[in-house]
């Protein structure tokens, strides 16, 4: 039986609960912004660091509503077609082969129908038939060029999509949108006064080290607090690629197969490249002393 969304999350702190249930720890602010972003409905634009959360966010939210996260992953010069809809070019040039083989004519609209239409994640979004919203995940929209912003902006502003041979479709249960940004460059204003905005930053050593334990929950708890304060003293350098909390994660996922319990030069040394990639930062690190690393 599907529940109403009031129901599946009356409250900010409901939400965070059930986030948590999904292995996903949000502080306050996150919480209260996601839950905006599902009941109000609006687009929610999460800023931040990479490796700060903002992709799980999107994805341990479509597990809490148990609905489907459909992801658009951005990238320069990337356009409608890749994000909306194409033609099934090949296919329709088979019609045409075996419609000519059978003696037969094949009209025009026949080719441009619902059964040559690619779907690609914006309109597999809006034509998500419920009852619960998908959530559509548009990821590192700083990536793409101004054009693509404008587009965007006019598809959330109204949940509508025109395809020219076959109409205008509508969503009859839109989407619940998150879009992320690690700040590559400013977006436009016209986009983010259509949202709602939360910069996700760094997590303090304490809420750093109850993400690591819950992600990896194999992991020497020592371990973990040991690798959450290494990741906060390597943020404290001039590294290029400073280390958020996936690096912590994969820090502690390869410290434990490794056997390692505690923290230390060696095992700093052994486990470097899980954490920094880049040699030039390793460089820098070693420069500085991995006993410091390693809090010693």
């Amino acid at each position: 039986m599907n529940v109403p969304l009031e129901e599946q999350i009356p409250s900010p702190l409901a939400l965070a609960d059930a986030l948590a249930q999904h292995d996903y720890l949000a502080e306050e602010g996150l919480a209260t912004a996601l839950f905006c972003a599902v009941r109000l409905p609006q687009p929610l634009l999460l800023e931040g660091e990479a490796g700060v959360g903002k992709t799980q966010a999107a994805k341990a939210l479509a597990d809490t509503l148990d609905t489907p996260l459909i992801r658009l992953q951005c990238f320069e010069g990337i356009d409608a077609s890749e994000a909306l809809y194409e033609w099934n070019y090949p296919r329709q040039l088979l019609g045409i082969r075996l419609a000519e083989a059978a003696g037969s004519s094949l009209a025009e609209e026949s080719l441009f129908s619902r059964e040559y239409l690619i779907e690609r994640p914006l309109l597999r979004a809006l034509e998500h038939p419920g009852p619960s919203p998908a959530v559509l995940l548009i990821d590192e929209v700083d990536r793409a060029d101004e054009e693509f912003e404008a587009f965007l902006f006019e598809l959330l502003a109204e949940n509508t999509v025109t395809v020219p041979e076959i109409g205008t479709l509508h969503a009859a249960v839109p989407p619940v949108v998150i879009l992320t940004s690690n700040r590559t460059r400013d977006l436009h204003d016209a986009l983010k006064r259509r949202c709602l905005y939360h910069w996700i930053d760094y997590p303090d050593l304490a809420h750093a080290t109850r993400i690591v334990r819950l992600r990896v929950p194999d992991a020497d708890p020592e371990l973990a607090a040991q690798i959450a304060g290494a990741v906060q003293r390597l943020r404290s350098v001039q590294v290029q690629k400073p280390p958020g909390v996936a690096e912590a994660i994969d820090w502690v996922h390869a410290a434990t197969l490794l056997g390692i319990t505690r923290l230390d030069s060696e095992a700093v040394e052994r486990t470097l490249g899980s954490v920094l990639k880049y040699r030039e930062d390793q460089d820098m690190v070693r420069s500085a002393g991995l006993a410091w690393v390693a809090g010693g």
